[in-house]
């Protein structure tokens, strides 16, 4: 019976097709060499054979092996030159060993020669070459006494498997440089991006800041009114800033001015001023926020707040500019640029008589939208990162965050968006005992959210079922319809969860729709979500 080694020509084609096949299947390179060299023990009945490949240091590493253990394969490692491996990649010469204990250069490094005291082990080795260019070693071993013949068609069948091993490792090299050319270039191309749509003390690299960046940028050279929008705690104040310093203004006075602390009488001497006895108190002359920021930028935050009579008073500045201090008759002209900010439905109070249609006019020049930071958690973690930072150099300590706490934070609804994240990062920060926040150290945690008790418990979920036409008893095996809506939809679950579930699968996933289909408001929508743990699915 013909020796497995003595191939026909046949088999040393199907042979390199299976290789062939494999390598081609995958650039798992240490998986794809582990089933090559499966195939050769079947075609070649060997004892063990071993891939290895130069590495950046230039040694060469095993990187895919048959009949070794672990222990064993971790030892497979060569410098150029050293043992027969070493020499095989050095001089780029196949070798043949017809009984590895009489080679002084056979190294035994993966103990080939453990427990073969009885039996003489021959050993071949051939390069894997990319052109002229050694890169590795294909190289098995196996019992002399099972081979009867030369060696020659064997080296010859190693060396086409090394050569197809060679393009494949090329290959896998060119995708890799390939990849890490284009990260850099991703990389490259965000780092340009964050400078050019970036502002000074803001982090924001979601898609929703970035457009808030590039409206900043477009709007802070030149002189138009800018209304700030959004809710309370979601940065309008540092906009403002951020604008003021983009400016041609950067090097004159920023002030601001927060309308809704003040009373009408107050704010009135405040912005414009006041002259010596304009009032009891008035003792002497006081120039007021107008002309404090003369050439500069003045910040009226809160402006939906301000009464309707002094609303009429802030026109006349925004449309002469000029006015009048309090108690004086000198007319007093100013150069300053104005950014407004509100939380309010400005629209809506022009509508209800609340707010002057011409004042808004004035003031909603360029209005530029803040996202509340429910609609921006990709922003979440570097913001979080900042405020430890913050924390740390303050309070001299080096707290960390796992990953299971930032999970925490990222998934909160955050009504009072930013501000209450940094409350909540620095108050979670001081009570940690240990240097790393954990999940359970958030009050959250503890049913002891101090929003819960600002904007209370989450309320049910009113869910109104029409009642039921009394009918006849159905048949045995008859289809009984389910209770309906008003609006025609299937009957809802009994649970809350599934209610909210239920809803949200009506709705195509539309929070809003679902809160109105539920007869609640969209605030306890984002409420119910995060109580229930149900992520909105998004197509």
């Amino acid at each position: 019976m013909a020796n497995k080694s003595d191939l026909s020509g046949n088999q040393e084609l199907l042979t390199v097709y299976e290789v062939g096949k494999i390598l081609s299947s995958s650039l798992n390179l240490p998986k794809t060499f582990r089933e090559v060299l499966n195939v050769l023990s079947v075609y070649l009945n060997i004892r063990r054979g071993m891939i290895s490949l130069v590495q950046d240091s230039g040694d060469l590493h095993l990187v895919g092996a048959y009949g070794l253990s672990d222990e064993e394969f971790r030892r497979g490692r060569f410098q150029s030159g050293e043992g027969i491996t070493g020499k095989i990649l050095q001089s780029g010469v196949p070798v043949v060993l017809q009984d590895i204990a009489d080679e002084p250069l056979y190294l035994n490094r993966t103990g080939s020669l453990n427990g073969t005291e009885d039996q003489v082990i021959a050993f071949i080795g051939v390069p894997i070459k990319v052109g002229a260019k050694a890169m590795g070693v294909l190289s098995i071993d196996r019992v002399a006494g099972d081979y009867v013949g030369s060696y020659q068609k064997d080296v010859m069948l190693l060396t086409m498997v090394a050569n197809l091993i060679g393009q494949t490792v090329r290959l896998h090299q060119g995708v890799v440089a390939e990849r890490a050319a284009l990260l850099q270039e991703q990389q490259r191309l965000k780092t340009e991006l964050r400078g050019k749509y970036s502002l000074d003390n803001v982090v924001g690299f979601s898609k929703s800041m970035q457009e808030v960046f590039s409206q900043a940028h477009l709007a802070a050279p030149g002189r138009a009114t800018v209304l700030l929008r959004g809710e309370s705690g979601t940065g309008k104040e540092v906009i403002a800033r951020s604008i003021h310093f983009l400016s041609p203004r950067k090097n004159a006075p920023f002030i601001k001015v927060n309308c809704a602390a003040l009373t009408e009488t107050l704010l009135e001497s405040e912005l414009f001023g006041h002259e010596k006895g304009a009032f009891t108190g008035a003792q002497g002359e006081r120039k007021g926020r107008f002309e404090l920021a003369q050439g500069g930028t003045l910040f009226l935050d809160e402006i939906g707040d301000i009464s309707p009579a002094f609303q009429a008073k802030l026109l006349r500045v925004l449309q002469e500019r000029e006015f009048e201090r309090v108690g004086g008759n000198k007319t007093i002209q100013v150069d300053v640029r104005l950014i407004t900010a509100t939380n309010r439905n400005l629209e809506k109070s022009v509508a209800d008589g609340d707010f002057r249609a011409d004042l808004y006019y004035r003031i909603n020049v360029v209005s530029i939208f803040l996202p509340p930071l429910r609609e921006r958690r990709d922003d979440i973690p570097y913001l979080v990162e900042r405020f430890l930072v913050k924390f740390n150099q303050e309070n001299k300590r080096d707290l960390t965050m796992t990953p299971e706490s930032m999970r925490v934070l990222v998934n909160c609804y955050w009504p009072g968006n930013v501000r209450e994240l940094e409350n909540c990062v620095e108050r979670t920060a001081t009570m940690t005992r240990n240097n790393t926040i954990r999940e359970i150290d958030f009050p959250c945690q503890h049913g002891k959210c101090l929003k819960q008790t600002l904007h209370g418990e989450f309320e049910p979920i009113p869910i109104v079922i029409q009642p039921m036409h009394k009918e006849k008893p159905a048949a045995p095996h008859e289809h009984v319809a389910p209770p309906v809506f008003e609006n025609e939809r299937p009957a809802a679950p009994t649970t809350e969860r599934e209610r909210l579930i239920w809803a949200l699968e009506q709705c195509g996933w539309v929070q809003a729709k679902a809160a109105r289909l539920l007869s609640i408001s969209a605030r306890q929508m984002g409420y119910a979500l995060l109580k229930y743990n149900i992520e909105v699915r998004k197509f």
